[in-house]
């Protein structure tokens, strides 16, 4: 007798009568048992022990369980009780442990975060599920931050930052343009692990502005987006053009163009690094390589190789994925990235640690009282994992004691177990990367036997098939099977029978007697009990005419058959398949009872065809083949370019033609659509193809005119769609011969390069143009609408000559001939030329000027005689520049400026002018040669304008209720002043603006107090002078009352001023507060919205220059503190100067001229020596006479209303006077202050007269003033200067 301890694989349907054999005791899983019998609680499902979970939808943490008696469910939470009942956000599903807590009504998820552990509990015990650490998923946004645009060169490698937010679970990085389309990435531009984007090496096609980094919260279906990040890429030469206002010829010079680099890694970065990765992981290493050309990453591990069947390349092999990593996948792996320049390597030391892993799990245990048994809990990791036990969830050392119970390590002993004994056993296994949680019950029982297979079940068999007849049974202690056939026959026994330890009886090879009724006996000391089953035994179906291999012609028919024999008792189904698979849904196929019919075969239809016949029981198949057979295959036509043209022949041979006929190559398929004829000048220009004609490609001869003196050789091209063929074979040569030029020079000119020559060019003609040797020119020229005959000159081997003593810019007609030694070629035509240009010789006249407004002018003038120009008009240049500024009557030296308008122009704007300024021009045409006189100089002056903003605004003396405010003049007052505008408006601690208050303040003033002001309280003042044309720029500033009469000490920014010019401004501030403060400059263009640019000063300084500004633009300034959140100064507003015109040579540098003021400054000084010799002797100087040789007012004008000497005023001083001063500050006179006055020209009240009325004390002693503030101009002084001030 034979027996087995498992059912053959080809039954598993037996299994679900199965359970875990662990000992004596098998329970099967028959539901109508398992209803009757205890069993203690198992865990049957559970949340994961990592529970991610979405905080907008309701948490349900899972715990089912099964038991007899249902079991009943307990939770904590964080290691204490969980009372549900006490929070009305959570519930527990009836007859399940499962939690559900409502978050949609109110709840929150980050209050329920925690380690939370199920209880499952009947009167035989109590199982646990694992640690369920409860976490809401996160996908928090982008912090704000300011991205400066990348501007690298091309060649250069660059990194995209993208830093994405934490997020739980971390997020999916992409990077996406504006449109939403995935960036392309290749082994130049790649993703790393970490999200950014790595650039090996930037091209010009890399300049985009919207690298946007994407992260995707798949936890929560949410996407965040990073602010757009610019890319420019400079080349070398959009590079040099961008920076060169702003750098030095050595910078400039210095920049490298793009060069080919050696390999560097990206990342990692080092030599070295070291990863470590839990067995069963995925690993993933990642190098990315920078350089020109872009480097190729090779992936090498020492001492072995890369796994096979577990690796794979990523990113363009920057990325090494091993999969299912072991511990033996520890080791050292080397990245190397290589481009032609050389190579670089990184070495990652892996180590691969192991969270633990069963070997051997402990498996529920069924005995009977009395019986003996094991629970084994056996498992591996990295580090070693430790093992404990717990008994109904209590750590088994304080659990109560079981006498029955030895537990030895990983092993739990049982002797002797009573019902008592039952209990649920935890074997935890955990080591520094995790932990594994398992449950396994004794449960001691003690049953009589029970049969758990249907009576009277029926077996069907097929004749020599295995006959399986089942008896499941249970029983506690484990009952004894035994099996009779026939109602009174004998127990089975014999090498023909097998008998399973799960009850079952198997009969290898059953045959027709083997029919019949079975019985199977289970007892064992508390009982015994029998079932009856039947089997039954059928013939096999078979095929007895099966389907043959077909070979058919395409478009015919063929038939498979397929004749079977089966049991009578069964219904066999017959099924066609054609390679496997359904035959196809065609009405070509025809399936009858015994065939298959195909009709109208195709090459489709080809390939294997199965016939399966299946019954209840058993199923068998054949299969056949069917091959299609058509003609053979058209070979494929070769499109191809033609073969060249052969056997080339000249004929026909005349002075100016000949014929060429040739034998066109294989076309190759594509018939040839023309002929391209080339030729050869040996004698001229051998080894070069010129383009002779072209004809069409029927045609094989063509008649080829020709030219005299040339030697030459003509090869044919032919051409199809596909191409052009390889050139023929050259001719033969044929040299023609010689006669006199056909064709003259081209392009003749006649330009004088000085006011009494004409020099006369044109192009020479080529070596085939001569058509003879001694090619040489007839230059030929005369004056026009003059009766004079042609002056004609031989020339060669020259394109140029020069006639020489003509008058100034007079008309010729010129004419150039070619010839050789055969004679002259046709008569040229004639074309006009000029002798040389001279100055205009008179200046525009009645000059007029309009003026627009006070930055805008119109001049005209009257064109002068285009006799007198003595030249190509090219235009007028209109010479204007400012004499001096009516609002201070004073003059300086400024250079002049110059416009130019093209043409016969007779009228022009004048842009940029200074508001209240009397300004001078003068006019001058152009020609060729230069600029004629220059017309008398035209005065006119300019209205007046709105004033710049006050030069400063300072508060001091803060008091209670009071601030002294202090201020200077506009640098610009552009007219009059009429007053001054203070507005102030107090700010509350929220930066609210109170109400505002407006003050208008006479011109004179330049301080004021302020009283009755809130103590401790900041205001803010605006402040702006006014002409009559208007208001000008107002200038901020903030101050604090004190309180409790106590300074305090407020960290400001004040008196923000600025200096500007063409393309750059000085900034300066006053700073009070803590030290080692860092500062930085913002600015911007006035009224634009967009950010301001930020500069950072170096140091601690009070000053900073900014740089490359737009000529002519109003800019708003403001400074910071870095550190002092919030903390600027007031904005203040600048215009930077306009352009500059092109600017005249100044006399002033010239070496001559102040040689000559040197002179006249000598003799001024002896003058002046002997003036004051004679007035120690009592010489008389009547004031009125010094009067009258001062009285020109443009060399030393008085003014009216100060009194002072024009050349000598403050033209440029924007600072206040000192106190004490007389003069006022809005420059008018008081009463008192008449200019009648002499104090100023004596020694002070006491300044005496001689009898004839004059002053003695005008050169006596000269009274000192008090000097101006400042400098009286910020020009260099010049000798013009000097000269007007000594007349």
């Amino acid at each position: 007798m034979m027996k087995k301890k498992s059912v053959p694989a080809s039954k598993p349907f037996l299994i679900l009568f199965l359970c875990q054999i662990i000992s004596a005791l098998d329970v099967p899983l028959d539901s109508k048992l398992l209803e009757e019998l205890s069993q203690p609680p198992t865990i049957t499902h559970q949340s994961p022990k990592d529970y991610i979970v979405d905080p907008r939808e309701n948490i349900v943490i899972q715990c089912e369980a099964k038991g007899k008696p249902p079991p009943s469910f307990s939770w904590t939470r964080n290691g204490t009780h969980f009372d549900i009942d006490k929070d009305e956000q959570v519930t527990m599903k009836p007859n399940s442990g499962t939690l559900v807590i409502n978050i949609m009504n109110g709840g929150k998820a980050e209050a329920y975060e925690g380690v939370y552990q199920c209880t499952a509990r009947n009167e035989r015990g109590a199982a646990i599920s694992n640690n369920i650490v409860i976490r809401p998923s996160r996908s928090p946004l982008w912090t704000k931050e300011k991205l400066e645009p990348n501007q690298v060169r091309e060649g250069d490698s660059l990194v995209l930052h993208c830093r994405p937010p934490v997020g739980l679970p971390p997020p999916i990085i992409f990077w996406m343009d504006n449109a939403f389309q995935r960036l392309p990435q290749s082994e130049r531009v790649s993703q790393g692990l970490n999200g950014d984007l790595y650039f090996s090496n930037v091209q010009p096609e890399d300049t985009r502005e919207d690298y946007i980094c994407y992260a995707r919260f798949n936890h929560t279906q949410t996407i965040q987006q990073k602010q757009p990040i610019s890319v420019k890429v400079f080349s070398m030469d959009s590079l040099n053009d961008t920076i060169a206002a702003n750098l030095s010829d050595t910078d400039i010079y210095g920049a490298k163009p793009v060069t080919e680099r050696q390999p560097v890694l990206l990342t990692p970065t080092g030599s070295t690094s070291t990863k470590v990765e839990l067995r069963g992981n995925v690993l993933l290493l990642e190098c990315i390589a920078a350089g020109l050309p872009t480097p190729v990453i090779r992936w090498i591990k020492e001492g072995g190789e890369l796994p096979a069947n577990r690796t794979f390349f990523e990113n363009f092999k920057k990325t090494l994925k091993i999969i299912d990593v072991s511990e033996a996948d520890s080791g050292n792996y080397k990245c190397i990235a290589r481009n032609t320049l050389g190579s670089v390597h990184h070495v990652i030391s892996v180590t691969v640690k192991a969270a633990p892993y069963w070997i051997t799990a402990p498996r529920n245990l069924v005995l009977s009282p009395g019986e003996d048994g094991t629970l084994i809990c056996r498992a591996n990791g990295n580090p070693k994992p430790s093992i404990s036990w717990l008994a109904n969830g209590v750590p088994i050392a304080i659990a109560p004691e079981d006498p029955s119970r030895k537990v030895d390590g990983d092993t739990i002993i049982f002797s002797h177990v009573q019902e008592r004994s039952s209990a649920v056993y935890q074997c935890n296994a955990s080591n520094e990367y995790g932990y594994l949680l398992a449950n396994a019950f004794v449960n001691v029982l003690a049953e009589p036997p029970r049969i758990l297979t249907p009576a009277n079940k029926l077996y069907q068999v097929i004749a020599d098939s295995p006959a399986l007849l089942d008896c499941a049974y249970f029983g506690s202690p484990k009952p004894e099977i035994e099996w009779f056939k026939g109602v009174k026959g004998s127990i089975l026994r014999g090498n023909e029978y097998v008998f399973h330890d799960n009850g079952t009886l198997e009969i290898p090879v059953a045959q027709k007697d083997s029919s019949g009724t079975y019985t199977c006996v289970a007892r064992n000391e508390l009982g015994k009990i029998q079932n009856e089953v039947h089997l039954e035994i059928k013939d096999p179906t078979m095929i007895i005419k099966q389907p043959e291999y077909k070979v058919v012609q395409r478009y015919g028919q063929v038939s498979f058959e397929c004749i079977i024999k089966h049991d009578s008792t069964l219904l066999p189904t017959v099924i066609w398949l054609k390679d496997n698979h359904e035959l196809p849904d065609d009405e070509r196929f025809l399936v009858g009872k015994d065939n298959l019919t195909i009709m109208n075969v195709t090459d489709k239809d080809d390939g294997t065809y199965t016939c399966i016949v299946n019954t209840t029981l058993d199923s068998v198949s054949a299969s056949a083949v069917l091959t299609v057979v058509a003609a053979p295959p058209t070979p494929a036509i070769i499109y191809a370019r033609p073969n060249p043209p052969f056997d080339l022949e000249l004929t026909g041979q005349l002075e100016r033609s000949i014929e060429l006929s040739w034998i066109p190559g294989d076309e190759n398929n594509s018939p040839i659509t023309h002929f391209i004829i080339e030729y050869e000048d040996g004698l001229h220009e051998p080894g070069v193809w010129h383009y002779q004609t072209e004809v069409p490609g029927t045609q094989t001869t063509v008649q080829l005119k020709l030219s005299p003196y040339v030697n030459y050789s003509f090869r044919v091209i032919a051409v199809n769609q596909i191409g052009r063929s390889q050139p023929s074979e050259p001719s033969e040569q044929y040299l023609t011969k010689s006669a006199s030029p056909d064709e003259n020079p081209a392009n003749v000119q006649g330009i004088g390069s000085e006011p009494d020559n004409l020099v006369i060019t044109w192009e020479s003609l080529k070596g085939f143009q001569s058509n003879g040797p001694g090619l040489q020119y007839k230059v030929s020229w005369r004056q026009k609408d003059v009766d004079d005959e042609w002056t004609s000159v031989i020339v060669a081997n020259v394109s140029k000559y020069i006639v020489s003593g003509t008058p100034t810019f007079v008309p010729y007609e010129i004419k150039v001939q070619a010839l050789n030694d055969l004679g002259y070629a046709p008569e040229p035509s004639e074309v006009i030329g000029h002798s040389g240009e001279d100055l205009p010789m008179v200046a525009p006249g009645n000059v007029q000027v309009h003026v627009i407004n006070s930055t805008l002018a119109k001049v005209h003038w009257d064109p002068v005689p285009l006799k007198t120009v003595r030249g190509h008009l090219q235009g007028y240049k209109v010479y204007y520049w400012k004499v001096q500024s009516l609002s201070r009557r004073s003059r300086r030296h400024v250079e002049k400026k110059i416009l130019t308008f093209r043409g016969n122009k007779t009228f022009g704007m004048l842009p940029g002018l200074e508001p209240y300024s009397s300004y001078k021009l003068n006019v001058r045409v152009v020609n060729g040669k230069g600029e004629g006189p220059a017309s008398p100089d035209k005065v006119f002056k300019t209205p007046e304008g709105v004033p710049s903003s006050p030069s400063f605004l300072k508060i001091t003396n803060p008091t209670l209720d009071s601030l002294t405010l202090e201020w200077g003049s506009p640098t610009h007052p552009n007219g009059v002043l009429t007053s001054y505008i203070l507005k102030f408006q107090p700010i509350n601690n929220t930066h609210e603006l109170g109400p505002l208050v407006e003050i208008r303040i006479p011109a004179n003033e330049s301080s004021l107090i302020l009283k009755n002001l809130n103590y401790s309280t900041r205001y803010k003042f605006y402040f702006n002078a006014q002409t009559s044309v208007g208001s000008g720029s107002q200038i901020t500033e903030e101050a604090v009352t004190i309180m409790d009469e106590v300074q305090p000490l407020y960290p400001r920014i004040r008196n923000v001023t600025t200096a500007a010019a063409e393309t750059y401004a000085n900034i300066s501030w006053e700073y009070e507060g803590p030290e080692h403060a860092n500062f930085y400059v913002e600015y911007g263009v006035a009224g634009s919205k967009e950010d301001w640019k930020k500069e950072i000063v170096n140091g601690s300084r009070s000053f900073f220059v900014l740089k490359g500004l737009t000529p002519g633009t109003t800019y708003k300034v403001r400074v910071g503190a870095e550190g002092l959140s919030g903390f600027r100064s007031s904005e203040d507003v600048f215009e930077t100067g306009p352009a500059m015109a092109s600017r005249q040579v100044d006399i002033a540098t010239q070496g001559w001229f102040i040689g000559l003021m040197c002179a006249v400054a000598l003799l001024i000084l002896i003058l002046l020596i002997v003036c004051f010799i004679r007035r120690n002797k009592g010489g008389k100087y009547p004031v009125k006479e010094k009067e009258d040789a001062h009285a020109d007012p443009e060399i030393q004008p008085m003014k009216e209303d100060d009194g002072t000497f024009g050349e000598y005023s403050d033209a440029e001083d924007h600072k206040p006077l000192k106190k004490g001063s007389r003069t006022p500050s809005d420059r008018t006179v008081k009463k008192e202050d008449s200019d009648d006055s002499l104090v100023d020209y004596g020694e002070g009240v006491n300044g005496q007269f001689n009898e004839d009325g004059s002053f003695i004390g005008q050169y006596s002693g000269k009274k000192e003033k008090e000097p101006a503030e400042g400098n009286e101009s910020s020009e260099a002084p010049s000798p013009v200067n000097a000269m007007n001030s000594f007349v």
